[in-house]
């Protein structure tokens, strides 16, 4: 029996247009908007480091150099920052170019999540990987992704994470039909609807940015055919395997129901009721922000 490698590698697609921020999105990639003073990819890419992964291959489009700028070296304000004996902001900038081994493919036209996974294929191989959303935050302490790895190691298939919405949201997501296991937390998926209306929408649990996929996943989307929007759906690609009847541990689908907390900054309240948040958490400034907040909501 061959021992699994260990999960390493994951997928972070970026070539989104960005369009509910523009006019700011039309030069400046939306992962590279600041939270305080680190832009949103790099939350995304120090969750996956922290869960143990280190390699990560972007699937990028146009007018997302800034990124790659991000995760490199910069040698002249290094030195810069070197010979004024500012080690603390030196740290800081050289922090993400050591965080993994960091990738790039070119998407092209973004045709769909579905798309941008089948763009790492020939970087993937024959590995299990990960595969997430570069604008949700979901904070390390959480261990998300390593719970999910556990998952699929116990069971084999694929990952998805999981959260209860509101109906007003459902609309929004992908959502999955589900069986219990005999462990509450995780979940069999047996089906997959994407954007349902409310009446459609075969329960609660939402998928969220966050996957961990078999290989197997790959055959799928080379004969997934444009779904809504014109785009290649990972959610159709996924739904393929949920339905298989054959019973076989690549195409299984589990989900892990996540209660705790996440962050969506891929649009314009969620970014700005982010940046509030995790503002409130720094140890440099959280105290006297949220001292200045409360005054400010004070005198509205």
């Amino acid at each position: 029996m061959n021992t699994p490698k260990p999960l390493r590698k994951a997928v972070v697609p970026v070539a989104g247009l960005g369009t509910r921020f523009l006019p700011v999105t039309k030069a400046t990639p939306k992962e590279m908007l600041p939270i305080v003073d680190r832009p949103v990819i790099q939350y995304v890419v120090e969750e996956a480091v922290a869960a143990g992964i280190t390699d990560l291959l972007f699937v990028t489009g146009r007018a997302k150099r800034a990124l790659e700028d991000h995760f490199d070296y910069n040698g002249e304000l290094e030195r810069m920052l070197e010979d004024r004996g500012d080690l603390e902001k030196l740290a800081a900038v050289r922090g993400p170019a050591q965080l993994a081994r960091i990738h790039y493919a070119r998407q092209g036209t973004p045709a769909g999540l579905g798309h941008a996974v089948l763009c790492a294929q020939s970087h993937i191989g024959d590995e299990n990987f990960a595969v997430l959303l570069g604008d949700e935050i979901i904070p390390s302490d959480e261990n998300v992704l390593k719970k999910m790895f556990a998952i699929q190691e116990q069971y084999g298939g694929s990952v998805l994470l999981l959260k209860k919405v509101p109906p007003s949201e459902i609309s929004r997501y992908g959502v999955a039909a589900v069986k219990s296991t005999n462990e509450s937390s995780i979940v069999e998926i047996t089906d997959l609807v994407e954007k349902p209306s409310l009446t459609d929408a075969p329960s609660d649990l939402a998928v969220l940015g966050r996957y961990v996929l078999n290989p197997a996943i790959f055959e799928i989307l080379l004969n997934t055919k444009p779904g809504k929007g014109g785009e290649i759906q990972l959610t159709d690609a996924i739904q393929v395997l949920a339905r298989d009847s054959s019973n076989s541990s690549d195409t299984k689908v589990h989900g892990l129901v996540y209660q705790g907390e996440r962050f969506d900054t891929g649009e314009i309240f969620g970014y700005l009721t982010s940046t509030v948040e995790l503002a409130t958490r720094r140890e440099d400034i959280g105290v006297e922000f949220k001292d200045w907040l409360k005054k400010f909501v004070q005198g509205l």
